[in-house]
């Protein structure tokens, strides 16, 4: 079964939904209760009718290929006028104002760069 593009997985439907890029976990719950869909239905089992009724509520959405390109504008938006965030993004660094001195691996790549005894390791030959 496919929606806005992507194949959903055989799941619990709220599970399943959050496969599409924007969907989470309550917004899929949300999703459901306005189609009036019972939360426990695996996302095979799904009627026809409940299909159409999940599509209708994903169209009013903004989702996948359109949401990604609004976040990469704005992260392009921020870059341009040289807000901090902006140079945060544009290195690769935390822009929320998270520390850098410990921690934000993810962030810069797991690179360390310690001091060390300042000997040099005797090759053997």
């Amino acid at each position: 079964m496919r929606f806005a593009g992507i194949t959903i997985p055989n799941k619990k439907i709220p599970y399943a939904l959050t496969a599409l890029y924007g969907i989470g976990f309550p917004r899929a719950n949300a999703i459901l209760l306005a189609a009036k869909i019972d939360l426990n239905k695996k996302a095979d089992d799904l009627t026809a009718e409940e299909e159409n009724a999940i599509r209708k509520q994903l169209e009013v959405l903004k989702l996948e290929g359109d949401l990604k390109r609004e976040v990469a504008q704005n992260i392009k938006r921020l870059k341009d006028i040289g807000s901090y965030r902006g140079t945060r993004h544009s290195k690769g660094l935390p822009v929320r104002g998270q520390r850098t001195k410990t921690n934000s691996r993810t962030r810069r790549g797991n690179v360390r760069k310690t001091m060390g005894s300042g000997r040099r390791k005797v090759e053997k030959t």
